[in-house]
């Protein structure tokens, strides 16, 4: 497969899919928040927008939507950020689930140093 480099994308085009926008919110998306597609792509929406809905009919993590999309995670942020102002995707965060039964930190260095003496 000779698919292109992220490093070697056209910066023109990611300042187009992106509007000029640099950042989204940091705070809404982890690379593994699950993104799940609300509604179906409508007319006239943003190529991008449309793929990632596509993407999302199952639950995506945000980097494969942009390994998928060949998009860098920030660009795809986003995009993602666009689709969640307007109802279109929601965000699960499957690390505030996971983290809920798991041991705290000090817990595991404990058993760190235990594994160690052994």
């Amino acid at each position: 497969m000779t698919g292109r480099s992220v490093d070697r994308e056209d910066p023109d085009r990611l300042y187009t899919v992106t509007g000029g926008r640099t950042r989204a919110d940091e705070t809404a998306f982890d690379p593994v928040s699950l993104i799940v597609g609300e509604c179906e792509p409508t007319p006239g929406m943003q190529s991008e927008h449309v793929k990632i809905l596509r993407l999302a009919r199952q639950p995506m993590a945000v980097v494969e939507i942009s390994a998928e999309l060949r998009l860098p995670v920030s660009v795809v942020k986003i995009l993602l950020r666009d689709l969640l102002d307007t109802n279109r995707i929601t965000v699960r965060h499957p690390s505030a689930a996971s983290r809920a039964g798991r041991p705290d930190a000090e817990t595991l260095k404990q058993v760190l140093i235990a594994l160690r003496d052994l």
